[in-house]
């Protein structure tokens, strides 16, 4: 992930490039900079580097620990669980807009205590039982923490969007000791993340300015979605028989 810097907007990957590659602007803008204020920015842009790339890492860790979960299911059972990983880290720029909705402090401490979905994962699975399953396989691990959970499986919004939420806490080990971070995960059926996907997109199109009319066939989606989902499961009940975690919630 590139981060930009206030400098002038060049990625920070890119900073031991040529000077050609700033612009004229930008070159002026160093030029007229004293050299203490410049170390002073280089020094926040390196910490602020730092700071995201923890949450890198804890996203990481926690991919790695659903893959783990994921291979093992594959290997040693009739059914795995899990459909699909995906994971996604918010640009620096978006962590600032959240940031300013927010109100928040512009400080890093104060964006570690207030922002926890910086680093994010989702999982796919192919019934809801899965998903509170794998909640549980998850968040039962000795080094993670439930900082919260947000169940809209059992309580969908009002316009119907349904999944599991769960920030978690995982420490992430760096040469300067242990640090912990958050991150969010989110556990769906293919049902789910279809109709969230595209909810997003309809959103997207329409600056979030969406008819009452679209809004409608979207909630009443949802409600399809939530009926095949438990037809589904019927069905996988009686070929497999059970499951031994049943549908619930998942205790923080």
């Amino acid at each position: 992930m590139a981060y930009v810097t206030p400098l002038d907007g060049i990625p920070a990957t890119r900073r031991g490039d040529a000077p050609h590659m700033l612009t004229a602007r930008a070159q002026r803008t160093l030029e007229a900079i004293d050299g203490h204020t410049l170390d002073e920015m280089r020094a926040l842009r390196d910490e602020t580097e730092r700071f995201m790339l923890r949450y890198k890492f804890g996203m990481d860790e926690v991919v790695t620990k659903l893959s783990i979960l994921r291979e093992e299911f594959s290997l040693d059972h009739d059914h795995n669980p899990i459909e699909h990983i995906s994971s996604r880290l918010k640009s620096l720029d978006s962590v600032i807009a959240k940031m300013q909705r927010k109100g928040i402090e512009p400080t890093l401490e104060s964006i570690r205590e207030t922002i926890t979905d910086i680093a994010g994962v989702r999982v796919t699975c192919s019934f809801v039982t899965d998903a509170y399953r794998l909640a549980e396989l998850l968040t039962t691990q000795r080094d993670i923490r439930v900082l919260k959970t947000k169940d809209y499986i059992a309580e969908p919004k009002e316009n119907g969007y349904q999944s599991l939420h769960v920030i978690v806490e995982v420490p992430v080990f760096l040469s300067t000791g242990a640090h912990p971070v958050a991150v969010e995960v989110q556990i769906r059926t293919i049902a789910m993340d279809f109709w969230a996907s595209l909810e997003h997109k309809i959103y997207y199109k329409y600056d979030r300015r969406v008819p009452a009319e679209l809004l409608e066939e979207l909630t009443d989606a949802a409600h399809t979605a939530a009926d095949l989902d438990a037809r589904m499961e019927r069905l996988h009940r009686q070929l497999h028989g059970a499951p031994t975690h049943g549908r619930g919630r998942v205790s923080i």
